[in-house]
């Protein structure tokens, strides 16, 4: 997320969960240095964002920086959408258009951030007041969301696309603003199963998914 966009050696399409080059294996061995200070690190977002707007291939950007270097490259991008106005846009920020928000969620683990970020303060230092909703499924979730019910909520990441789409409801283009977790998944078995590790042994075992638009779906399925 913080990663330097005017680095050519820099990809900025993710490999591992916390945004770096490096496969998951290697995060704690090559895991690039976050920026020190807040105002450092939404900097590069700010960067990253404007430069993923003029080079939507990766491999265009990278290109480019290493013709013309880093230096040359701000310069050029600056004389046309100054990068310091950018940045000081992005950290005035402006009032919230609604103070008031209601947001669903599914009691698991990946729900943290949402139902931490009430006592933890962190919707209150943005001027929001949140309500945090416990859902009883993601059918629910979804149904709420469509009805407007929430004004956010927490979903499986296929459950935006198939909204868009009108897959299994009518079709309301929905946009999926942060990812919580990625590669989350797992094939759980029941106790009496613990020792047939082998995929072979599974033969007429019925597995479960949490919802048909579910990465778990689609990864047992296909």
């Amino acid at each position: 997320m913080f990663k330097d966009p005017f680095d050519a050696k820099s990809l900025l399409g993710r490999r591992c969960g916390c945004g770096g080059d490096h496969p998951a294996s290697e995060h704690g061995r090559t895991a690039e240095p976050v920026p020190a200070g807040e105002e450092a690190r939404w900097n590069r977002v700010v960067d990253a964002a404007v430069l993923r707007a003029v080079f939507p291939a990766d491999a265009q950007r990278r290109l480019f920086l290493k013709t013309v270097g880093a230096a040359t490259a701000m310069a050029a991008i600056s004389s046309v959408l100054p990068l310091a106005a950018a940045r000081e846009a992005f950290a005035q920020g402006g009032a919230p258009e609604k103070k008031d928000l209601k947001v669903g969620f599914i009691p698991i683990t990946c729900a943290t951030p949402i139902i931490m970020a009430h006592p933890m303060g962190f919707y209150s230092k943005h001027g929001l007041d949140v309500e945090v909703v416990k859902t009883a499924g993601w059918a629910v979730i979804r149904d709420k969301s469509l009805a407007k019910e929430y004004d956010a909520a927490h979903m499986l990441s296929p459950m935006p696309l198939a909204i868009s789409l009108g897959v299994g409801s009518n079709p309301v283009p929905w946009t999926m603003p942060a990812i919580e977790n990625i590669n989350g998944q797992a094939i759980t078995l029941a106790m009496k199963h613990k020792d047939k590790r082998d995929p072979k042994d599974w033969k007429g075992f019925k597995f479960a998914v949490p919802f048909d638009y579910s990465m778990h779906n689609y990864l047992l399925r296909y």
